[in-house]
């Protein structure tokens, strides 16, 4: 039997993993866990399961919601909910919940450490560590009990985190350490302490000047953020590193990646393209980057890969490029580079790049050898004494690049790809996100020149958001800015926001946005041909239905209207678009699409199946309706169905607040629906959901929802003025409509 809680809520009994359907259900039984083998009040467990607001049969329905956990659980783990006053327990084992395992392995690293066993210490540690899958309680719907037990458990794991540090750098260990180090400091850049473990780990790798770069950005973080100077520990560190004290390895250590000398022989590829002058916002990354890359090998016969992975045109290859030149010095015996996609966008064989390889580190043409075993072998051969940084730019996947990592030895690898390659076994993987506006542009002003922009600010803002962060599409949005020296920065938005053809105007020369999306969607079209569970709809069909409807932000309810299937299929499916990088997934349960990217999905919606789309927004307008008139108090319950003729079940409201959150979250969806249909044919089920939503704004709470949504839909078919009965006609709509059918 073992519950897991550091994560989503995960129960196994005798080999089964079992399910709690029911959402208090698990508030119930994380509450309980939390507290093993302690009691917890009824009164407590209701103030958790109705977040601080039980109604007044709260003890009757907790007895029941106990009961039925029980059955739940079965009879092997049911009976270890115990009643006992004044409320309950859960008997537990210290080793049958993650929790108590960490607790475990967190006590035996403190206590061998107190005893100076620091490696057995780290060991136990770093265990206690391992068993957190995610955030604690991800899918406990209570935040009162999030409020009062998450931030217990996120300190206890900073604590640990900490001590597991200190432990491995007093062992040491600080080239193994510096990966975590970067990332700790990335995500939380306020942390001192931690910043200062980094420097030290740095100092202690030979690298000073990056741990006095660490502590110059630290500083500036605090007193921009804070208006503080660091703190003493901070300086105390920046002293030392000055002063190099107390920070040489000791013997026994491990030692820096040694610098053999080229033979006068053997060539010295030179081989990196020219990195884009305009370089802006990857100052951090580039200094962990750089970081990782001259960092050794922590295992014996291991090599140092960094994969830089993310969609097209975020940045992935500028970045390696801008990284690789700076380390130039670094690899004495130069540097190989292969772009892994050809002109058509195929990917390239690996034989043939190391074909390619082999000559130009010495070899004859004649003596490469036929089959890629033999390829990589001497390929790896000749690269064992040598100190060379290897470039693999637009990586396929995982399977392309296997035979051309170097080996165990000196010479570094940095590949960049469009897939996650979450296969490629020892590599860091870093994910290369949009830039934010500052760093967007700063990144156009780097093209078009700083004063232009500073003289059209909101003009640059609109270019910098309709790019949507991507440094191919502000360059390339520059560029046609130099190119016509008539045009303003205000004249190239209102073609790039205004002309319908995003990805076409985002274009000059050889260089385009469009071609690295499409290929994108391609390449989803070609994997929708596999699907995965046959009843899931296809990806690139769930794509087009996002085109259709042309929001910027959705949830699963809408796209499973569309695609006639239950909810937890859409979400399914979106989630695959996430993993293709055509969507991203600001929170649980929400996707947003960029500029770009709805541009595309509009292109391929109209391109592929328009009459299927008119059919979709008709759908999905009637059932907006319905669900709209359901929390109007005039219409009653029984004069229409509850659910479509296509078996779908309306969301449940309990009361005007869910309503209104309900409304708030599918504003987006709401807007984009009667805009598109009234575009596309539909436009008279389109005004007929405004009038139902203008007839809800006399139910309470939902006034401040229903206002924006409106003014978003008025505002944007030019009827500012008037009240919306004069625009849109008044109806009641299960009235005007029979139940929803696919065609």
């Amino acid at each position: 039997m073992d519950f897991a809680l550091l994560g989503p809520l995960v129960i196994n009994v005798e080999g089964r993993q079992l399910t709690v359907p029911a959402a208090r259900q698990r508030v119930l039984l994380a509450a309980l866990l939390l507290n093993a083998n302690r009691v917890v009040s009824a009164d407590r467990l209701s103030h958790f399961l109705w977040d601080g607001s039980p109604p007044s049969s709260a003890s009757a329905t907790l007895r029941t919601y106990v009961m039925r956990l029980r059955q739940v659980l079965g009879p092997q783990a049911g009976r270890r909910i115990v009643t006992r006053s004044p409320g309950y327990l859960i008997e537990l084992g210290e080793r049958e919940s993650d929790l108590g395992r960490f607790v475990a392995h967190r006590r035996a690293g403190e206590s061998a450490i107190a005893s100076g066993d620091l490696a057995t210490g780290a060991e136990e540690l770093n265990r206690a560590l391992s068993l957190w899958r995610d955030e604690p309680l991800l899918d406990i719907a209570s935040s009162t009990l999030c409020d009062v037990e998450v931030r217990h458990l996120q300190e206890l794991r900073r604590q640990t985190v900490a001590k597991w540090i200190d432990a491995e750098l007093e062992l040491g260990r600080h080239h193994r350490m510096l990966p975590e180090l970067w990332r700790l400091v990335l995500q939380n850049p306020l942390d001192e302490p931690m910043a200062a473990r980094l420097m030290l780990a740095l100092s202690r790798s030979g690298q000073q000047a990056e741990a006095l770069q660490v502590f110059q950005r630290s500083r500036a973080l605090l007193i921009d953020q804070l208006g503080a100077e660091p703190g003493p520990e901070l300086r105390r560190m920046q002293q030392q590193v000055l002063r190099d004290d107390e920070l040489r390895p000791s013997a026994g250590h491990d030692r820096r990646v040694s610098a053999a000398r080229p033979s006068r022989s053997r060539p010295r590829p030179a081989q990196l393209p020219v990195a884009p002058t305009a370089f802006a916002g990857r100052a951090d990354e580039a200094a962990a980057l750089r970081s990782l890359v001259c960092s050794p090998v922590s295992d014996p016969g291991g090599a140092v890969i960094v994969a830089l992975t993310g969609g097209p045109g975020v940045g992935k290859s500028a970045l390696a490029l801008h990284l690789a030149h700076g380390l130039r010095d670094t690899f004495e015996d130069g540097q190989l580079f292969a772009e892994l996609r050809d002109a058509d966008g195929r990917p390239v064989s690996p034989a043939d790049v190391l074909a390619r390889f082999l000559t130009d580190l010495g070899l004859r043409r004649s003596a490469v050898p036929h089959s890629l075993v033999e390829r990589a072998h001497l390929y790896r051969t000749l690269m064992a004494d040598r100190r060379m940084l290897v470039v693999l730019d637009a990586a396929q996947d995982a399977a392309q690049v296997r035979s051309l990592i170097p080996g165990s030895g000196d010479s570094r690898l940095i590949i960049t790809s469009r897939g996650h390659l979450a296969d490629l076994e020892g590599a860091y993987t870093f994910t290369v996100r949009p830039l934010p506006e500052a760093a967007s542009l700063e990144l156009l002003g780097g093209v078009v020149g700083h004063q232009r922009v500073r003289e059209e600010p909101f003009a640059a803002r609109r270019i910098a958001s309709v790019c949507a962060g991507l440094p191919l599409a502000l360059r390339i949005a520059g560029a046609r800015c130099l190119a016509r020296e008539q045009w303003s920065l205000d004249d190239m938005a209102e073609r790039l926001t205004s002309s319908g053809r995003l990805l076409d105007e985002l274009r000059v020369g050889d260089l385009t946005v469009g071609t690295g999306l499409r290929s994108q969607y391609a390449a989803l079209r070609a994997r929708s041909a596999h699907p995965g569970p046959p009843a899931d709809p296809a990806p690139d069909a769930a794509f087009r239905a996002l085109g259709v409807l042309g929001a910027a932000d959705v949830t699963p309810e809408p796209v499973a209207v569309m695609l006639n299937c239950r909810v937890h299929q859409a979400q399914d499916t979106l989630e695959r678009l996430v993993d293709a990088r055509l969507l991203t997934s600001p929170s649980p349960g929400r996707y947003h699409l960029d500029d770009l990217v709805r541009a595309l999905a509009r292109e391929v919606a109209e391109a592929e199946e328009p009459p299927v789309g008119r059919a979709v927004l008709r759908e999905l307008l009637t059932w907006y309706g319905w669900v709209c008139e359901r929390f109007n108090p005039d219409v009653g319950p029984g004069t229409r169905p509850p659910s479509s003729r296509t078996g779908r079940t309306l969301p449940a409201v309990d009361g005007d607040e869910s309503a209104a959150r309900w409304l708030a979250r599918q504003r987006d969806s709401i807007v984009g629906a009667v805009l598109a249909g009234r575009r596309s044919g539909v436009g008279h089920t389109a005004d007929l959901l405004v009038a139902v939503l203008a007839d809800l704004r006399s139910v309470e709470g939902l006034l401040p929802g229903l206002e924006a949504v409106l003014d978003s839909i008025l505002s944007r078919v030019g009827a500012r003025t008037g009240p919306t009965t004069r625009v849109f006609p008044e109806s009641h709509f299960w009235r005007l409509h029979g139940p929803v059918s696919h065609p």
